[in-house]
Protein backbone atom coordinates (compact mmCIF):
# COMPACT_ATOMS: atom_id res chain seq x y z
CA UNK A 1 0.00 0.00 0.00
CA UNK A 2 1.05 3.59 -0.50
CA UNK A 3 3.67 5.17 1.70
CA UNK A 4 1.46 7.75 3.48
CA UNK A 5 -0.33 6.83 6.67
CA UNK A 6 -3.79 8.30 7.15
CA UNK A 7 -5.82 10.60 4.93
CA UNK A 8 -4.13 13.99 4.56
CA UNK A 9 -6.66 16.09 2.65
CA UNK A 10 -4.25 18.86 1.63
CA UNK A 11 -1.60 16.47 0.29
CA UNK A 12 -1.27 15.94 -3.47
CA UNK A 13 1.22 13.07 -3.55
CA UNK A 14 0.94 9.27 -3.59
CA UNK A 15 -2.51 7.88 -2.82
CA UNK A 16 -3.91 11.35 -2.06
CA UNK A 17 -3.02 12.55 -5.57
CA UNK A 18 -4.92 9.54 -6.97
CA UNK A 19 -7.93 10.29 -4.71
CA UNK A 20 -8.03 13.97 -5.69
CA UNK A 21 -7.74 13.25 -9.42
CA UNK A 22 -10.43 10.53 -9.08
CA UNK A 23 -13.02 12.80 -7.48
CA UNK A 24 -12.18 15.54 -10.00
CA UNK A 25 -12.84 13.09 -12.88
CA UNK A 26 -16.16 12.05 -11.27
CA UNK A 27 -17.02 15.73 -10.59
CA UNK A 28 -16.54 16.55 -14.30
CA UNK A 29 -18.70 13.60 -15.42
CA UNK A 30 -21.53 14.94 -13.21
CA UNK A 31 -21.11 18.51 -14.52
CA UNK A 32 -21.47 17.15 -18.07
CA UNK A 33 -24.29 14.74 -17.15
CA UNK A 34 -26.38 17.50 -15.56
CA UNK A 35 -25.25 20.45 -17.72
CA UNK A 36 -28.76 20.79 -19.22
CA UNK A 37 -30.73 20.88 -15.94
CA UNK A 38 -30.13 24.53 -14.86
CA UNK A 39 -30.51 25.74 -18.47
CA UNK A 40 -33.69 23.83 -19.37
CA UNK A 41 -35.94 26.90 -19.68
CA UNK A 42 -33.47 28.68 -22.01
CA UNK A 43 -32.81 25.49 -24.05
CA UNK A 44 -36.57 24.93 -24.34
CA UNK A 45 -37.11 28.47 -25.71
CA UNK A 46 -34.09 28.27 -28.02
CA UNK A 47 -35.15 24.95 -29.61
CA UNK A 48 -38.90 25.60 -29.38
CA UNK A 49 -39.56 22.57 -27.14
CA UNK A 50 -42.91 21.65 -25.60
CA UNK A 51 -43.26 20.80 -21.90
CA UNK A 52 -43.49 17.07 -22.71
CA UNK A 53 -40.35 17.26 -24.89
CA UNK A 54 -38.44 18.85 -22.00
CA UNK A 55 -39.61 16.03 -19.68
CA UNK A 56 -38.51 13.52 -22.32
CA UNK A 57 -34.97 14.97 -22.32
CA UNK A 58 -34.86 14.40 -18.54
CA UNK A 59 -35.92 10.75 -18.98
CA UNK A 60 -33.45 10.15 -21.83
CA UNK A 61 -30.62 11.60 -19.74
CA UNK A 62 -30.83 8.71 -17.25
CA UNK A 63 -32.00 5.93 -19.62
CA UNK A 64 -28.62 4.67 -20.81
CA UNK A 65 -26.92 4.98 -17.41
CA UNK A 66 -28.49 1.74 -16.09
CA UNK A 67 -26.85 -0.63 -18.64
CA UNK A 68 -23.83 1.70 -18.99
CA UNK A 69 -22.84 1.28 -15.32
CA UNK A 70 -22.82 -2.51 -15.72
CA UNK A 71 -20.79 -2.32 -18.97
CA UNK A 72 -18.31 0.25 -17.57
CA UNK A 73 -17.86 -1.95 -14.47
CA UNK A 74 -16.80 -4.87 -16.68
CA UNK A 75 -14.46 -2.69 -18.77
CA UNK A 76 -12.87 -1.24 -15.60
CA UNK A 77 -12.13 -4.71 -14.19
CA UNK A 78 -10.73 -5.82 -17.55
CA UNK A 79 -8.69 -2.79 -18.71
CA UNK A 80 -8.13 -0.84 -15.48
CA UNK A 81 -9.47 2.54 -14.26
CA UNK A 82 -6.71 4.56 -15.97
CA UNK A 83 -7.69 3.59 -19.53
CA UNK A 84 -11.44 3.32 -18.88
CA UNK A 85 -11.84 6.81 -17.35
CA UNK A 86 -9.65 8.29 -20.12
CA UNK A 87 -11.97 6.90 -22.82
CA UNK A 88 -15.21 7.77 -20.98
CA UNK A 89 -14.13 11.41 -20.45
CA UNK A 90 -12.85 11.77 -24.03
CA UNK A 91 -15.62 9.97 -25.94
CA UNK A 92 -18.50 11.50 -23.94
CA UNK A 93 -17.33 14.99 -24.89
CA UNK A 94 -18.66 14.17 -28.42
CA UNK A 95 -22.39 13.89 -27.51
CA UNK A 96 -21.86 16.93 -25.26
CA UNK A 97 -20.73 18.96 -28.30
CA UNK A 98 -23.62 17.42 -30.28
CA UNK A 99 -26.09 18.69 -27.66
CA UNK A 100 -24.50 22.16 -27.70
CA UNK A 101 -24.92 22.26 -31.50
CA UNK A 102 -28.45 20.75 -31.61
CA UNK A 103 -30.96 22.71 -33.71
CA UNK A 104 -34.10 20.64 -33.02
CA UNK A 105 -35.64 18.24 -30.50
CA UNK A 106 -34.53 15.04 -32.29
CA UNK A 107 -30.84 16.07 -32.30
CA UNK A 108 -31.02 17.15 -28.65
CA UNK A 109 -32.79 13.89 -27.69
CA UNK A 110 -30.15 11.65 -29.35
CA UNK A 111 -27.30 13.62 -27.71
CA UNK A 112 -28.97 13.47 -24.28
CA UNK A 113 -29.56 9.72 -24.62
CA UNK A 114 -25.86 9.14 -25.44
CA UNK A 115 -24.80 11.41 -22.57
CA UNK A 116 -26.40 8.94 -20.16
CA UNK A 117 -23.17 6.97 -20.64
CA UNK A 118 -21.07 9.57 -18.80
CA UNK A 119 -23.24 8.96 -15.71
CA UNK A 120 -21.46 5.59 -15.44
CA UNK A 121 -18.06 7.21 -14.78
CA UNK A 122 -18.65 6.98 -11.02
CA UNK A 123 -18.05 3.19 -11.08
CA UNK A 124 -14.46 3.55 -12.39
CA UNK A 125 -13.19 5.60 -9.45
CA UNK A 126 -14.64 3.15 -6.91
CA UNK A 127 -12.21 0.50 -8.20
CA UNK A 128 -9.33 3.00 -8.48
CA UNK A 129 -9.71 4.20 -4.87
CA UNK A 130 -10.03 0.60 -3.57
CA UNK A 131 -6.63 -0.21 -5.15
CA UNK A 132 -4.86 2.67 -3.39
CA UNK A 133 -6.29 2.74 0.15
CA UNK A 134 -6.03 0.21 3.01
CA UNK A 135 -9.20 -1.23 4.50
CA UNK A 136 -9.19 1.03 7.61
CA UNK A 137 -9.26 4.18 5.39
CA UNK A 138 -11.29 2.81 2.49
CA UNK A 139 -14.76 3.98 3.58
CA UNK A 140 -13.55 7.54 4.20
CA UNK A 141 -11.64 7.66 0.88
CA UNK A 142 -14.60 6.26 -1.10
CA UNK A 143 -16.89 8.72 0.71
CA UNK A 144 -14.70 11.69 -0.26
CA UNK A 145 -14.59 10.40 -3.85
CA UNK A 146 -18.38 9.96 -3.99
CA UNK A 147 -19.41 13.07 -2.06
CA UNK A 148 -17.06 15.59 -3.65
CA UNK A 149 -17.55 14.13 -7.13
CA UNK A 150 -21.32 14.06 -6.74
CA UNK A 151 -21.18 17.78 -6.04
CA UNK A 152 -20.60 18.25 -9.79
CA UNK A 153 -24.37 18.36 -10.35
CA UNK A 154 -24.74 21.23 -7.82
CA UNK A 155 -21.68 22.97 -9.32
CA UNK A 156 -23.29 22.77 -12.78
CA UNK A 157 -26.48 24.33 -11.38
CA UNK A 158 -24.51 27.16 -9.76
CA UNK A 159 -22.00 27.98 -12.53
CA UNK A 160 -23.47 27.16 -15.96
CA UNK A 161 -26.29 29.78 -15.96
CA UNK A 162 -23.68 32.44 -15.08
CA UNK A 163 -21.37 31.21 -17.90
CA UNK A 164 -24.33 31.29 -20.32
CA UNK A 165 -25.09 34.88 -19.28
CA UNK A 166 -21.42 35.81 -19.69
CA UNK A 167 -21.49 34.74 -23.35
CA UNK A 168 -24.97 36.27 -23.67
CA UNK A 169 -27.43 36.10 -26.52
CA UNK A 170 -29.59 33.18 -27.62
CA UNK A 171 -26.55 30.91 -27.91
CA UNK A 172 -25.11 31.53 -24.42
CA UNK A 173 -26.36 28.11 -23.23
CA UNK A 174 -24.55 26.44 -26.16
CA UNK A 175 -21.20 27.88 -25.07
CA UNK A 176 -21.81 26.85 -21.43
CA UNK A 177 -22.67 23.25 -22.43
CA UNK A 178 -19.81 23.12 -24.96
CA UNK A 179 -17.32 24.33 -22.34
CA UNK A 180 -18.25 21.44 -20.02
CA UNK A 181 -17.51 19.04 -22.91
CA UNK A 182 -14.15 20.72 -23.52
CA UNK A 183 -13.36 20.38 -19.79
CA UNK A 184 -14.09 16.63 -20.03
CA UNK A 185 -11.84 16.24 -23.09
CA UNK A 186 -8.93 18.16 -21.52
CA UNK A 187 -9.20 16.28 -18.21
CA UNK A 188 -9.08 12.91 -20.03
CA UNK A 189 -5.49 13.82 -21.03
CA UNK A 190 -4.56 15.09 -17.53
CA UNK A 191 -5.98 11.87 -16.02
CA UNK A 192 -4.10 9.57 -18.42
CA UNK A 193 -0.69 11.12 -17.72
CA UNK A 194 -1.06 11.43 -13.93
CA UNK A 195 -2.47 8.15 -12.59
CA UNK A 196 -1.63 4.46 -12.46
CA UNK A 197 -4.04 1.59 -11.71
CA UNK A 198 -2.22 0.47 -8.56
CA UNK A 199 0.57 1.66 -6.25
CA UNK A 200 4.05 0.52 -7.36
CA UNK A 201 4.57 -3.20 -6.77
CA UNK A 202 0.87 -4.05 -6.34
CA UNK A 203 -1.00 -6.47 -8.61
CA UNK A 204 -4.11 -5.41 -10.54
CA UNK A 205 -6.38 -8.47 -10.36
CA UNK A 206 -8.61 -9.05 -13.40
CA UNK A 207 -11.65 -11.34 -13.72
CA UNK A 208 -10.88 -14.82 -15.04
CA UNK A 209 -13.52 -14.34 -17.76
CA UNK A 210 -15.40 -11.39 -19.19
CA UNK A 211 -18.94 -11.26 -20.52
CA UNK A 212 -20.78 -11.78 -17.22
CA UNK A 213 -20.18 -11.44 -13.48
CA UNK A 214 -18.49 -14.42 -11.87
CA UNK A 215 -20.37 -16.17 -9.06
CA UNK A 216 -19.15 -19.06 -6.90
CA UNK A 217 -22.20 -21.22 -6.05
CA UNK A 218 -25.42 -22.60 -7.61
CA UNK A 219 -27.68 -20.51 -5.36
CA UNK A 220 -25.76 -17.35 -6.29
CA UNK A 221 -26.27 -18.11 -10.01
CA UNK A 222 -30.07 -17.88 -9.56
CA UNK A 223 -29.80 -14.88 -7.21
CA UNK A 224 -27.69 -13.00 -9.81
CA UNK A 225 -30.35 -13.59 -12.50
CA UNK A 226 -33.10 -12.54 -10.07
CA UNK A 227 -31.23 -9.29 -9.27
CA UNK A 228 -31.02 -8.46 -12.98
CA UNK A 229 -34.82 -8.38 -13.35
CA UNK A 230 -35.41 -4.96 -11.65
CA UNK A 231 -32.89 -3.40 -14.08
CA UNK A 232 -34.89 -4.73 -17.04
CA UNK A 233 -38.07 -3.62 -15.27
CA UNK A 234 -36.74 -0.04 -15.02
CA UNK A 235 -35.74 -0.02 -18.70
CA UNK A 236 -39.25 -1.30 -19.60
CA UNK A 237 -40.69 1.54 -17.52
CA UNK A 238 -38.58 4.03 -19.49
CA UNK A 239 -39.83 2.59 -22.81
CA UNK A 240 -43.41 2.84 -21.51
CA UNK A 241 -42.81 6.51 -20.58
CA UNK A 242 -41.49 7.22 -24.11
CA UNK A 243 -44.33 5.28 -25.83
CA UNK A 244 -47.77 6.72 -26.84
CA UNK A 245 -48.93 5.84 -23.28
CA UNK A 246 -46.41 8.41 -22.00
CA UNK A 247 -44.78 11.28 -23.92
CA UNK A 248 -45.15 9.72 -27.40
CA UNK A 249 -41.50 10.01 -28.45
CA UNK A 250 -41.64 6.39 -29.63
CA UNK A 251 -44.37 5.15 -31.97
CA UNK A 252 -46.36 2.10 -30.81
CA UNK A 253 -44.39 -0.14 -33.22
CA UNK A 254 -41.01 1.23 -32.07
CA UNK A 255 -41.97 0.65 -28.42
CA UNK A 256 -42.90 -2.99 -29.18
CA UNK A 257 -39.54 -3.47 -30.97
CA UNK A 258 -37.77 -1.97 -27.92
CA UNK A 259 -39.62 -4.36 -25.55
CA UNK A 260 -38.70 -7.36 -27.75
CA UNK A 261 -35.09 -6.10 -27.77
CA UNK A 262 -35.06 -6.12 -23.94
CA UNK A 263 -36.38 -9.70 -23.82
CA UNK A 264 -33.72 -10.86 -26.31
CA UNK A 265 -31.02 -8.99 -24.35
CA UNK A 266 -32.09 -10.76 -21.13
CA UNK A 267 -31.99 -14.17 -22.86
CA UNK A 268 -28.49 -13.32 -24.15
CA UNK A 269 -27.42 -12.28 -20.61
CA UNK A 270 -28.70 -15.57 -19.13
CA UNK A 271 -26.72 -17.44 -21.79
CA UNK A 272 -23.54 -15.43 -21.08
CA UNK A 273 -23.95 -15.88 -17.32
CA UNK A 274 -24.19 -19.64 -17.79
CA UNK A 275 -21.21 -19.63 -20.18
CA UNK A 276 -19.02 -17.92 -17.55
CA UNK A 277 -20.44 -19.74 -14.50
CA UNK A 278 -21.78 -23.10 -15.75
CA UNK A 279 -18.89 -24.89 -14.02
CA UNK A 280 -20.52 -24.32 -10.59
CA UNK A 281 -23.23 -26.85 -11.54
CA UNK A 282 -20.59 -29.51 -12.24
CA UNK A 283 -18.20 -29.08 -9.31
CA UNK A 284 -18.14 -26.77 -6.29
CA UNK A 285 -15.73 -23.81 -6.20
CA UNK A 286 -13.03 -24.30 -3.48
CA UNK A 287 -14.10 -22.43 -0.35
CA UNK A 288 -11.00 -20.22 -0.37
CA UNK A 289 -12.12 -18.71 -3.71
CA UNK A 290 -15.81 -18.28 -2.85
CA UNK A 291 -17.63 -15.03 -2.15
CA UNK A 292 -21.28 -14.51 -1.18
CA UNK A 293 -23.39 -12.77 -3.82
CA UNK A 294 -26.06 -12.02 -1.17
CA UNK A 295 -23.68 -9.26 0.04
CA UNK A 296 -23.99 -7.63 -3.41
CA UNK A 297 -27.79 -8.11 -3.46
CA UNK A 298 -28.23 -6.36 -0.09
CA UNK A 299 -26.04 -3.40 -1.15
CA UNK A 300 -28.02 -3.13 -4.43
CA UNK A 301 -31.30 -2.78 -2.50
CA UNK A 302 -29.79 -0.19 -0.13
CA UNK A 303 -28.42 1.90 -3.02
CA UNK A 304 -31.86 1.72 -4.69
CA UNK A 305 -33.28 3.40 -1.55
CA UNK A 306 -30.41 5.86 -0.95
CA UNK A 307 -29.09 7.17 -4.29
CA UNK A 308 -32.39 6.36 -6.04
CA UNK A 309 -34.31 8.55 -3.62
CA UNK A 310 -31.65 11.29 -3.78
CA UNK A 311 -31.91 11.58 -7.59
CA UNK A 312 -35.72 11.59 -7.40
CA UNK A 313 -35.96 14.07 -4.50
CA UNK A 314 -33.45 16.51 -6.07
CA UNK A 315 -35.71 16.54 -9.17
CA UNK A 316 -38.91 17.36 -7.26
CA UNK A 317 -37.85 19.30 -4.13
CA UNK A 318 -37.83 22.83 -5.69
CA UNK A 319 -41.39 22.29 -6.95
CA UNK A 320 -42.43 20.77 -3.59
CA UNK A 321 -41.20 23.81 -1.61
CA UNK A 322 -42.69 26.22 -4.18
CA UNK A 323 -46.14 24.62 -4.08
CA UNK A 324 -46.42 23.82 -0.35
CA UNK A 325 -45.05 27.18 0.88
CA UNK A 326 -46.10 29.39 -2.10
CA UNK A 327 -42.52 30.46 -2.88
CA UNK A 328 -41.10 31.69 -6.19
CA UNK A 329 -39.09 29.05 -8.06
CA UNK A 330 -35.69 30.77 -7.63
CA UNK A 331 -36.00 30.90 -3.84
CA UNK A 332 -37.47 27.37 -3.70
CA UNK A 333 -34.60 26.09 -5.89
CA UNK A 334 -32.05 27.72 -3.58
CA UNK A 335 -33.59 26.08 -0.48
CA UNK A 336 -33.85 22.71 -2.25
CA UNK A 337 -30.17 22.86 -3.26
CA UNK A 338 -29.27 22.55 0.44
CA UNK A 339 -30.36 18.89 0.16
CA UNK A 340 -27.65 18.22 -2.48
CA UNK A 341 -25.15 20.53 -0.74
CA UNK A 342 -25.03 18.09 2.19
CA UNK A 343 -23.12 15.65 -0.07
CA UNK A 344 -19.82 17.42 0.59
CA UNK A 345 -19.77 16.22 4.20
CA UNK A 346 -22.46 13.52 4.53
CA UNK A 347 -21.07 10.96 2.11
CA UNK A 348 -17.48 11.11 3.45
CA UNK A 349 -19.06 11.07 6.94
CA UNK A 350 -20.91 7.82 6.18
CA UNK A 351 -17.68 6.23 4.95
CA UNK A 352 -15.74 7.45 8.00
CA UNK A 353 -18.38 6.11 10.46
CA UNK A 354 -18.25 2.80 8.56
CA UNK A 355 -14.44 2.63 8.95
CA UNK A 356 -14.71 3.30 12.69
CA UNK A 357 -17.73 1.23 13.75
CA UNK A 358 -18.13 -1.51 11.15
CA UNK A 359 -19.95 -1.79 7.84
CA UNK A 360 -23.15 -3.59 8.89
CA UNK A 361 -23.81 -1.67 12.13
CA UNK A 362 -23.36 1.68 10.33
CA UNK A 363 -25.72 0.68 7.51
CA UNK A 364 -28.39 -0.49 9.99
CA UNK A 365 -28.34 2.84 11.86
CA UNK A 366 -28.28 4.98 8.70
CA UNK A 367 -31.07 2.98 7.00
CA UNK A 368 -33.27 3.35 10.10
CA UNK A 369 -32.54 7.11 10.04
CA UNK A 370 -33.40 7.20 6.33
CA UNK A 371 -36.82 5.61 6.94
CA UNK A 372 -37.53 8.00 9.83
CA UNK A 373 -36.37 10.98 7.73
CA UNK A 374 -38.73 10.29 4.82
CA UNK A 375 -41.56 9.46 7.23
CA UNK A 376 -41.05 12.93 8.75
CA UNK A 377 -40.98 14.57 5.29
CA UNK A 378 -44.31 12.91 4.45
CA UNK A 379 -45.92 15.00 7.23
CA UNK A 380 -44.67 18.39 5.91
CA UNK A 381 -47.50 20.73 4.90
CA UNK A 382 -48.14 24.49 4.79
CA UNK A 383 -48.73 24.59 8.57
CA UNK A 384 -45.02 23.81 9.17
CA UNK A 385 -42.61 26.72 9.64
CA UNK A 386 -40.51 26.91 6.43
CA UNK A 387 -37.21 26.79 8.38
CA UNK A 388 -38.27 23.55 10.10
CA UNK A 389 -39.24 21.97 6.76
CA UNK A 390 -35.82 22.85 5.29
CA UNK A 391 -34.08 21.44 8.40
CA UNK A 392 -36.10 18.21 8.09
CA UNK A 393 -35.04 17.87 4.43
CA UNK A 394 -31.38 18.47 5.35
CA UNK A 395 -31.49 15.95 8.23
CA UNK A 396 -33.09 13.39 5.92
CA UNK A 397 -30.42 14.05 3.25
CA UNK A 398 -27.67 13.37 5.82
CA UNK A 399 -28.96 9.81 6.31
CA UNK A 400 -29.48 9.36 2.54
CA UNK A 401 -25.97 10.46 1.55
CA UNK A 402 -24.15 8.98 4.56
CA UNK A 403 -25.94 5.73 3.62
CA UNK A 404 -24.52 6.00 0.09
CA UNK A 405 -21.04 6.46 1.58
CA UNK A 406 -21.51 3.42 3.83
CA UNK A 407 -22.74 1.25 0.89
CA UNK A 408 -19.60 1.99 -1.10
CA UNK A 409 -17.43 1.49 1.98
CA UNK A 410 -18.58 -2.16 1.78
CA UNK A 411 -18.61 -2.71 -2.03
CA UNK A 412 -14.80 -3.04 -2.48
CA UNK A 413 -14.58 -5.63 0.34
CA UNK A 414 -16.51 -8.40 -1.45
CA UNK A 415 -14.20 -9.59 -4.26
CA UNK A 416 -11.30 -7.41 -5.42
CA UNK A 417 -11.11 -8.52 -9.06
CA UNK A 418 -14.88 -7.96 -9.48
CA UNK A 419 -15.03 -4.56 -7.72
CA UNK A 420 -15.83 -2.67 -10.93
CA UNK A 421 -18.68 -5.03 -11.83
CA UNK A 422 -20.11 -5.05 -8.29
CA UNK A 423 -19.90 -1.22 -8.16
CA UNK A 424 -21.50 -1.12 -11.62
CA UNK A 425 -24.45 -3.25 -10.59
CA UNK A 426 -24.95 -1.44 -7.27
CA UNK A 427 -24.63 1.93 -9.01
CA UNK A 428 -27.16 0.85 -11.65
CA UNK A 429 -29.62 0.01 -8.85
CA UNK A 430 -29.40 3.65 -7.75
CA UNK A 431 -30.64 4.69 -11.20
CA UNK A 432 -33.32 1.95 -11.13
CA UNK A 433 -34.51 3.47 -7.83
CA UNK A 434 -34.68 6.95 -9.40
CA UNK A 435 -36.76 5.69 -12.35
CA UNK A 436 -39.16 3.82 -10.04
CA UNK A 437 -39.54 6.69 -7.55
CA UNK A 438 -40.06 9.31 -10.30
CA UNK A 439 -42.70 7.07 -11.90
CA UNK A 440 -44.42 6.73 -8.49
CA UNK A 441 -44.26 10.54 -8.09
CA UNK A 442 -46.14 11.00 -11.39
CA UNK A 443 -49.04 8.94 -9.96
CA UNK A 444 -49.37 9.95 -6.28
CA UNK A 445 -49.21 12.97 -3.95
CA UNK A 446 -45.95 14.28 -2.47
CA UNK A 447 -46.88 12.82 0.93
CA UNK A 448 -47.45 9.34 -0.52
CA UNK A 449 -44.22 9.64 -2.55
CA UNK A 450 -42.19 10.17 0.65
CA UNK A 451 -44.05 7.30 2.35
CA UNK A 452 -43.16 4.93 -0.52
CA UNK A 453 -39.44 5.79 -0.11
CA UNK A 454 -39.72 5.26 3.67
CA UNK A 455 -41.32 1.83 3.03
CA UNK A 456 -38.48 0.75 0.68
CA UNK A 457 -35.97 1.87 3.34
CA UNK A 458 -37.72 -0.48 5.80
CA UNK A 459 -37.37 -3.31 3.23
CA UNK A 460 -33.67 -2.38 2.94
CA UNK A 461 -33.32 -2.56 6.75
CA UNK A 462 -34.83 -6.08 6.80
CA UNK A 463 -32.55 -7.35 4.00
CA UNK A 464 -29.57 -5.86 5.87
CA UNK A 465 -30.12 -8.41 8.63
CA UNK A 466 -28.92 -11.06 6.13
CA UNK A 467 -25.68 -9.20 5.34
CA UNK A 468 -22.45 -10.41 6.95
CA UNK A 469 -19.86 -8.02 8.36
CA UNK A 470 -16.72 -8.32 6.15
CA UNK A 471 -14.01 -10.07 8.16
CA UNK A 472 -10.70 -11.88 7.64
CA UNK A 473 -9.37 -11.63 4.09
CA UNK A 474 -10.35 -12.23 0.48
CA UNK A 475 -8.24 -14.44 -1.76
CA UNK A 476 -6.93 -13.48 -5.20
CA UNK A 477 -4.56 -15.45 -7.45
CA UNK A 478 -1.65 -13.69 -9.15
CA UNK A 479 -0.72 -14.46 -12.77
CA UNK A 480 2.17 -16.70 -11.62
CA UNK A 481 -0.33 -18.84 -9.62
CA UNK A 482 0.68 -17.55 -6.17
CA UNK A 483 -2.06 -16.48 -3.77
CA UNK A 484 -2.51 -13.02 -2.23
CA UNK A 485 -4.68 -12.50 0.84
CA UNK A 486 -6.26 -9.03 0.92
CA UNK A 487 -7.34 -7.89 4.40
CA UNK A 488 -11.01 -6.81 4.69
CA UNK A 489 -11.30 -6.30 8.46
Amino acid sequence: MSEQAGIKLWSFTGKMKTLHLSWMAFFITFVVWFNHAPLLAVIGNSLGLTASEIKTLLILNVALTIPARVIIGMLTDRYGPKLTYTWVLALCSIPCFMFAAASNFEQAAIARFLLGFIGAGFVIGIRMVSEWFPVNELGTAEGIYGGWGNFGSAAAAMSLPAIALLFGGDDGWRYAVGLSGLLSLVFSVIWYFNVSDTPKGSTYFKPKQTGAMEITSKGDFWLLLLMKLPMYGALSLLIWKLSPSGVSLLAEQSAIIAYIGLVLLFIFEVKQTYKVNGHVFKQPVPEIHQYKFKQVAVLNILYFATFGSELAVISMLPLFFAEVFSLDMVYAGLLASLYAFMNLMSRPGGGWISDKFGRKKTLLILTAGLAAGYLTMSTIDSSWPLALAVLAAMACSFFVQAGEGAVFAAVPLIKRRLTGQIAGMTGAYGNVGAVVYLTVLSMVSYQQFFLVIAATAVVGFITLLFMEEPKGSMTEVREDGTIELINVT
